[in-house]
């Protein structure tokens, strides 16, 4: 299996070299908007421990992610007033991984709505500002 590279841009956001549209963060984890989302509030939620995918991260690390992950749907759903969510992780290259440090991609949906295709169009920064504030009020509610 190949190494994990802390070169790669999530590591950079964790080390604060690059910024984000962060909604979440506690010892263990960091959640942000997609700059690229396939939805409205679609937010990534990594773990801080170096992992390149759910094969090799220590599972005391995936079991925090996963509970972040479900905190951060609830907050979508409410931000966002979806009908359901979808959470979704790829791990390496045969499976659509891109990045290669874990993460889950919460994304809130509605019915008769098609998700854009990945990686299709850089969103607003406005919207990701007004989509941050919308995330970050629902999870202090």
């Amino acid at each position: 299996m190949t190494a994990y590279d802390n070169q790669n841009i999530f590591a950079k956001i964790l080390r604060g070299e690059l910024p984000c549209y962060k909604v979440y963060e506690d010892d263990h984890t960091l959640a942000f908007l997609d700059i690229m989302p396939r939805s409205p509030g679609h937010t990534l939620v990594i773990p801080k421990a170096p992992a390149r995918n759910i094969i090799d991260i220590k599972p005391d690390d995936l079991a925090h992610v996963a509970r972040v992950s479900q905190k951060i749907a609830l907050a979508a759903m409410t931000a966002f007033k979806a009908e359901g969510v979808m959470i979704a992780q790829f791990s390496e290259p045969a499976a659509g991984q891109e990045v290669y440090h874990l993460h889950m991609h919460v994304m809130p949906r509605n019915e008769g709505v098609a998700l854009l295709p990945p990686a299709t169009r850089k969103e607003d920064p406005k919207v990701l500002e007004e989509h941050t504030a919308r995330m970050i009020a629902a999870l202090k509610s």
